[in-house]
């Protein structure tokens, strides 16, 4: 799985880009705000994932109405050309070969990638949220199906803290309360069984990794932390959404109380430990890296089993934050796929790495 071309029009700093990739090696180098990671945005919202923006909008150039991307790519052996407009006023286009397509999962369905960025190496300390985002981002595009129920869930999730929060005012609310609750535990049911197999299959993964990873000095443990009713998290939807059903039916009236949604998949949690202590609480900088690194590349992993290839892993400014051990190790790791790297104009990397190089300066190749 590779991208060969890419094609940027108003997309953040860019005005107009178009660049020809390296089948195997890509290092984008530049100072800091000119548009590095930008363009590692750009390939990664081809695969259905938008890291940094949580609206299309913000995608856009500051000062015009619209922006456009268009990757030229090929995967499971196959030649795509995919195609995105993205409007203030109105929903994103997308198509796929000239043909119009539904949603951004219908992009992931064709074409994968694995981002990691600075943020990620704090994976380990920060919130839940970040690993729930984590999970989310992998799993879409793996499984159309979840990328659906996500969506569908975060909707109901929305109208239903709404309607809490405003029924002091308006009691009359309340009447639709359970229509919410009852998407949100169809939906949820699908998050939590997909969610549940794909920490399965990190665990099968993951600390083969950081075991190499720390030199066999540390074992990695991961744990999926649901709702506690939900007894068998991999058992199939339909049993997951009654026992879902059955605890917000027990919650209703703490939830109407407090205002707020008190539990679901929302809340749900990747419990990481390394050598059997909750590595947030007490793992070393260096251990919570190692482990986050560690994530990811068992993604990546995750990914070739199930498609046959390896999807477009884009690091942006990582390695400058890790040692020289741990620049050695994610070095002999990327091997066999296609790889961004992005880096300052100091940097040794593209010496040791070789393959295509770019430099980018105010939106623009120089």
């Amino acid at each position: 799985m590779r991208i060969d071309a890419l094609e940027l029009d108003f997309f953040r700093n860019y005005v107009h880009l178009e660049a020809d990739f390296d089948p195997a090696v890509n290092v984008i180098c530049g100072d800091n705000a000119q548009g590095k990671t930008n363009l590692l945005e750009a390939i990664a919202f081809l695969s259905g994932v938008s890291h940094r923006a949580r609206y299309d909008k913000e995608l856009i150039r500051f000062g015009v109405d619209r922006a456009f991307l268009k990757g030229e790519l090929t995967a499971r052996g196959r030649d795509f050309v995919l195609e995105a407009e993205l409007h203030r006023g109105s929903r994103k286009l997308l198509r796929s070969n000239g043909v119009k397509l539904k949603s951004s999962a219908e992009l992931a369905g064709i074409f994968q990638s694995v981002l990691f960025c600075p943020e990620d190496l704090y994976l380990i300390r920060e919130g839940a949220t970040a690993r729930r985002k984590f999970l989310d981002d992998c799993i879409c595009q793996l499984r159309p199906r979840y990328a659906q129920a996500l969506a569908e869930y975060r909707r109901f999730h929305e109208h239903k803290t709404r309607i809490l929060r405003d029924s002091e005012e308006k009691p009359s609310l309340l009447d639709t309360l359970d229509e919410f609750s009852l998407g949100m535990a169809k939906a949820g049911a699908v998050l939590i069984h997909y969610r549940a197999h794909f920490v399965k299959r990190l665990r099968e993964t993951a600390p083969a990794v950081h075991h190499d990873f720390s030199g066999g000095r540390e074992r990695l443990e991961l744990r999926y932390e649901t709702v506690s009713t939900v007894t068998d998290p991999e058992a199939a939807p339909r049993e997951i959404f009654a026992q879902l059903l059955a605890h917000q039916e027990s919650h209703r009236a703490a939830e109407i109380a407090s205002r707020q949604c008190l539990s679901g998949p929302h809340k749900d949690d990747l419990i990481v430990e390394i050598d059997g202590n909750l590595a947030k609480s007490f793992a070393s900088q260096g251990q919570t890296r190692t482990a986050a690194l560690s994530l990811k590349l068992a993604a990546r992993e995750i990914f070739q089993q199930d498609t046959g290839e390896y999807p477009v892993l884009l690091l942006d400014d990582v390695l400058s934050e890790l040692d020289p051990k741990r620049q050695e190790f994610v070095l002999n790791r990327i091997s066999g796929g296609q790889v961004f790297i992005t880096c300052c104009e100091d940097d040794r990397l593209p010496m040791l790495l070789g393959g295509k190089i770019f430099r980018i300066k105010d939106g623009t190749i120089v």
